[in-house]
């Protein structure tokens, strides 16, 4: 199995040597480099090409976030995980699109599950959005038969992406609902469907249904769409603005 590379940014030398043996005592993971201040980051980011960075804020020159701003602006950016001593950046963490945000020092759990989220948003989102299907030998995924990992409680779950029945956000977590029950995860609505658009369907702004289940689009006698679902597997609520979307979908499913 391939490693996940990852880069240190950090100007303080002994941060620097925590964070490598913290991440050398995690399988899956290789560290590649490591960086004293901004510039020699994305410096080291044009050279090595990582896959996660783990990114300090102060730092002398250019700091974290400007890193992170400009790293945000490549085809292909590595994920980020910040970690710093501050917690005042937290909100701003999130408009440079950072995956994890961990204050010092870093706990090897919070660094472990922080890096599984990098690995899955990489894979999901950033592929996803170069066209390409997600290869996936270690629960990634190939054209043929697509597979999502999801992290539970029971560990790490393989959903095959045909058997999604639909998803559903609430708050901060989307729950899964697939043939073969149920699987709360932190994926974004947005981030499955821009990977799978062509097997999940936007119907509302908190529902993505699996387009092999849809079986119809009906209206009811208070003016409501709702997505009726193969297999008696019940009706979906569908708003007004994604309406046209399933109309265009079912369309497009009957003979020419």
């Amino acid at each position: 199995m391939t490693k996940q590379k990852i880069l240190i940014v950090d100007d303080e030398p002994l941060a620097r040597g925590r964070l490598r043996r913290l991440a050398d005592d995690l399988p899956g993971y290789q560290v590649c480099g490591e960086a004293g201040d901004g510039d020699a980051a994305l410096a080291q980011v044009a050279e090595l090409q990582p896959d996660i960075l783990l990114l300090d804020i102060r730092m002398p020159g250019l700091d974290g976030m400007e890193v992170a701003a400009h790293l945000s602006k490549l085809n292909s950016p590595p994920a980020i995980i910040f970690c710093t001593a501050y917690d005042s950046y937290a909100i701003q963490a999130f408009d440079v699109q950072a995956i994890a945000y961990l204050l010092k020092p870093v706990r090897k759990q919070a660094l472990e599950e922080a890096l599984a989220r990098a690995g899955r948003v990489n894979r999901v989102q950033l592929q996803a959005f170069s066209g390409e299907p997600v290869d996936n030998s270690a629960g990634r995924n190939t054209a043929g038969n697509e597979q999502l990992a999801v992290r539970t409680h029971r560990g790490t779950e393989l959903i095959d992406i045909a058997g999604i029945r639909y998803c559903q956000a609430d708050q901060k977590y989307v729950t899964i609902h697939h043939s073969r029950g149920e699987a709360v995860s932190d994926y974004t609505l947005k981030e499955l469907e821009n990977a799978y658009p062509r097997q999940l369907l936007r119907i509302h702004r908190n529902t993505l249904v699996g387009v092999r289940f849809i079986q119809a689009l009906k209206r009811t006698s208070e003016g409501h769409n709702l997505v009726s679902l193969r297999d008696n597997l019940g009706e979906l609520q569908v708003s007004r603005r994604h309406a046209s979307n399933v109309r265009q979908w079912l369309q497009g499913q009957q003979p020419g």
